[in-house]
């Protein structure tokens, strides 16, 4: 039985309970949950509904549980009922119920945990954003594998979800990085503002190759290609780089666009339409104070320049244009500031900054070796990019370590205890029962022992301790997967993989012996338990997914 079908036994109960007593039972939620107790010693599971309900029908608490107790115990697959404190529900099922959880897991394979939880939703998700003056570096990185493992969680709870990266290619760091490049290519420093790194000299080279005449034209005709085709390059190795890291986007949307096709005069026309914008000293400004901002914003500089913030508007309404209610964006965490403009921005064009704008901070990540950050790239020079991450650790570590801890701290990546093979190491400890599942069920295949048809299946047999302990952490999968899309936290979804599943599954391992010792007959215990070993699988495979992390079948 899973939790969801255990609440709707207990919700079915509670109509019982209100039909013989004569209860309104419009009182009644149209769904309940039910959840597991911190101290096992109460039982499989909790509920709250005789507190939730007692003021709205005038019961008292412990007599409402009492009732709901009776009724619930004659319940088919409850095991016993017990009524703690003011009138909490612990709840015991008994072995066949808990087991055929075990079933409905291998049975459900790719699709257990999913749900229509976030469904209606339609969600635009912008993270990683990199400008296209340089490789992802490490804070990006960890956009990356946050971002793209939301991206999953959410369309696993039947969000309609979009991904967008957005390249800055129009404005003044690009043509910092234009000139950085026409400086490589005649052998000379880069400007005190351009920028450095040996891949600068690899792109102003490449440009060379590809466009030779670019040597004999003036400054500003050569700096002109280097923009051109040196932005190319850097937006396609940007690309592959994330695409070798797992990650690819639905759109990949160039701010210069927005500039070719008007979208900043359509923005400033809404916002005047709006009335909330208004002309002081030959500039356009937004009266973003309205709405809670530190000051207005200039969207239009005296010289007629556009600034960042008017793309960002145009930007915005861009996405609302195209539909999405719910505009997310992940920025790092130097961008803290951008919060409150952003949702006055918001506000400004007559929408619910609460409702349609949400902004993510990321803290910053440290890569250690010997215990100290590294500072330097190869090849980047004065950050470590993505590249340098994988090499040290890999894409499943470097993934994993990125989305194990909540985004709004900062975190340390130490090389060695995420390149250890050993379970101190999260991201082995978590993969090690993946390939060890997958290697109980070759081995079984091998003796002969097979799980069986599902008829077949005892599942009443499973009713160790520890079977029971892996039951109820497989049961939570669901519920930590809801939870984590909704929260906007990937990293309960590490965190159960490991300290739920992984723990107790290892615990079962070393007490329930799955696998036939010798000459020893097969038995219906060990199909059952050889159910339970392969619906283990499923669900770390399942989480592992959501995280954009392998779930090898051998190590």
């Amino acid at each position: 039985m899973t939790p969801a079908e255990l609440a709707s036994v207990v919700l079915a109960a509670a109509h019982a309970v209100f039909e013989q007593r004569g209860l309104d039972r419009a009182a009644l939620p149209a769904t309940t949950v039910v959840e597991r107790p911190r101290n096992p010693e109460h039982g499989d599971y909790a509920s709250t509904l005789a507190l939730q309900l007692s003021k709205k029908v005038g019961v008292a608490p412990r007599e409402l549980a009492t009732a709901l107790a009776d009724e619930l115990g004659r319940a088919s697959g409850v095991k016993s009922v017990e009524i703690a404190g003011p009138g909490f529900l612990n709840i015991r099922l008994d072995a066949a119920a808990a087991g055929q959880l075990a079933r409905v897991i291998v049975e459900a394979g790719a699709e257990y945990g999913r749900s229509d939880r976030l469904a209606g939703e339609k969600i635009n998700l912008e993270f990683v954003s990199a400008n296209p003056t340089g490789p992802v570096h490490i804070g990006g990185v960890r956009w990356a594998a946050v971002g793209d493992a939301l991206s999953r969680l959410l369309r696993a709870t039947g969000a309609d979800v979009g991904t967008e990266y957005y390249f800055n290619d129009a404005g003044s760091q690009i043509d910092r990085f234009a000139r950085s490049l026409l400086a490589a290519a005649k052998g000379e420093p880069a400007p005190e503002d351009g920028y450095g790194g040996a891949y600068i000299a690899e792109i102003a080279a490449e440009v060379q190759a590809r466009r030779p005449e670019v040597r004999s034209l003036d400054d500003d005709a050569a700096q002109e290609v280097f923009r051109v085709e040196g932005v190319a390059l850097m937006f396609d190795e940007i690309r592959s780089s994330l695409r070798d890291f797992g990650v690819e986007f639905d759109t990949y949307f160039n701010e210069k666009d927005l500039h070719d096709r008007g979208e900043l005069d359509l923005a400033l026309n809404r916002l005047r339409a709006q009335g909330h914008l208004y002309e002081s000293e030959g500039a356009t400004w937004l009266r973003t104070t309205d709405f809670g901002d530190d000051k207005d914003r200039v969207l239009r500089k005296s010289n007629g320049e556009w600034t960042y913030f008017a793309a960002d508007c145009a930007y915005y309404l861009d996405k609302r244009e195209r539909g999405f209610e719910r505009v997310v964006i992940m920025l790092g965490a130097d961008h803290h500031g951008y919060i409150g403009r952003m949702k006055a921005m918001s506000a400004c064009f007559g929408d619910d900054p609460e409702r349609n704008l949400e902004i993510l901070i990321g803290q910053l990540v440290n890569l250690l070796r010997d215990g100290a950050p590294m500072r330097m790239s190869k090849r980047a020079g004065t950050v470590i990019t993505l590249e340098d991450l994988v090499e040290a650790i890999g894409v499943d570590a470097s993934r994993y370590a990125l989305a194990r801890y909540s985004s709004d701290s900062p975190i340390d990546i130490d090389i060695e205890l995420w390149t250890r093979a050993t379970r101190d190491n999260p991201v082995y400890y978590v993969q090690y029962v993946a390939a060890r599942t997958a290697g109980v069920a070759r081995n079984a295949a091998e003796v002969g022992l097979v799980p069986g048809d599902a008829a077949a299946f005892r599942p009443e047999l499973l009713d160790h301790e520890k079977e029971n302990e892996l039951l109820k952490a497989l049961a939570e999968f669901p519920a930590v997967v809801a939870t984590a899309a909704e929260l906007r936290e990937p990293h309960r979804v590490a965190r159960y993989l490991e300290e739920s599943v992984a723990a107790s599954y290892h615990r079962f391992y070393d007490n329930c012996r799955v696998l036939p010792l010798g000459d020893e007959e097969i038995t219906d215990l060990h199909r059952a338990r050889l159910w339970l070993n392969n619906a283990t699988r499923t669900v770390i495979a399942n989480g592992l997914y959501l995280l954009g992390v392998s779930a090898p079948e051998r190590m």
